[in-house]
């Protein structure tokens, strides 16, 4: 099998994308003069996605950056479900070193918020055993606003995804370098190349509290187009406002 592999010479969206990668990495200092990069690959669309632009920008106005992959296996995947023996070979052609780490969820404890604490903190772990301080998660635009609506409707919090997030518990800073990036981008991206595999398997996350926050952007658009748009527009000049307060 033909292993999915996105790199330039790009179309005019892969140009795009490039672009507002470049946008989030300046505009937010993402890499602080540090060259070393863990990306947490689960193997979806937005994850390779983040691995391929990071790959194509490393020593094209950027230095030659140090970038590895970790993933989560498990019996369950938050995401396309997609493991290491479809993601090794990936990493292998784009030289990149490949580490795996496994979850302990089962159907009988299964949850998001601790399923997601869980894959965090192995994550963490292994970008502290490695010395790096950068840890690049692929949450885009739609997953800020998604964010966004859940803040606000469960705890009056308008606050979505940051685009740089310190972790001074784990002693590394999460950054979002597809921050500008759109979900339908990405879709197309991942059909052009040949990656846009499966939807989410997990039988929690088809009726979680973020899918219903999905469907209610999607029934605001029916209404007002920019929905969006407009949200993630809002909660980064909220967020730049918030960092500089401090």
């Amino acid at each position: 099998m033909e292993l999915p592999i996105a790199k330039p010479p790009w179309t005019l969206l892969g140009s795009r994308l490039e672009s507002l990668c470049r946008k989030a990495f300046f505009e937010f200092d993402l890499l602080e003069g540090q060259d070393k990069i863990l990306v947490a690959l689960s193997g979806g669309k937005d994850s390779l996605t983040l691995l391929y632009l990071l790959k194509a920008l490393s020593g094209r106005g950027f230095p030659p950056l140090d970038i590895r992959a970790v993933h989560v296996a498990g019996e369950f995947s938050c995401g396309a479900s997609l493991g290491k023996n479809f993601l090794g070979p990936i990493c292998e052609a784009l030289e990149v070193p490949f580490i795996v780490r496994e979850s302990t969820r089962t159907l009988e404890n299964l949850e998001c918020y601790s399923c997601s604490r869980e894959r965090r903190r192995l994550i963490f772990d292994v970008a502290k055993e490695m010395g790096f301080d950068k840890v690049a998660f692929g949450h885009h635009r739609d997953d800020s606003v998604e964010t966004l609506l859940m803040n606000l409707l469960h705890k009056a919090e308008f606050a979505g995804n940051l685009p740089k997030v310190p972790m001074h518990d784990f002693g590394v800073t999460i950054i979002r370098p597809l921050i500008y990036f759109s979900e339908k981008e990405i879709q197309e991206f991942a059909k052009m190349y040949g990656f846009n595999r499966i939807s989410c398997q997990c039988p929690v996350g088809q009726k979680s509290q973020r899918r219903k926050v999905k469907d209610l952007l999607g029934q605001l658009e029916e209404v007002f187009p920019n929905t969006r748009t407009n949200l993630a527009q809002a909660s980064l000049a909220h967020g730049s406002t918030k960092a500089l307060k401090k």
